[in-house]
């Protein structure tokens, strides 16, 4: 998606015959395009705790029973959060109790 530098409304690709260019419907911005245009923007995927909050998140939550995965320790610190709709469970998040481990999982 491109945007007008003029007035920031989305542009449009106008063809007609042989001539194609970018237009705006707002104001009078028009871009010949001359050759085949390709813009690839790639997002840098966030870790599960940067979204739960970072590490401050953890420092005042409770533990529970279960199990890690990775190390299957049997203590585990745990949240709730609302991630779906009001009408839907809450999904529990989970990090693993032993200090040389730290896994993190959720249960939905």
């Amino acid at each position: 998606m491109l945007f007008c530098p003029t007035c920031g409304n989305l542009l449009l690709i106008q063809t007609g015959g042989s001539r194609r260019q970018f237009f705006c419907q707002t104001c009078p911005f028009q871009y010949n395009i001359m050759k085949p245009y390709k813009k690839e923007t790639r997002f840098k995927r966030k870790e599960l705790d940067d979204v739960l909050g970072g590490e401050d998140a953890w420092k005042n939550v409770d533990s529970t029973e279960a199990t890690c995965p990775k190390c299957e320790h049997k203590r585990a610190y745990y949240m709730q959060i609302q991630t779906r709709s009001a009408d839907e469970p809450m999904t529990i998040y989970y990090r693993c109790c032993n200090p040389d481990c730290h896994h993190q999982w959720n249960e939905k």
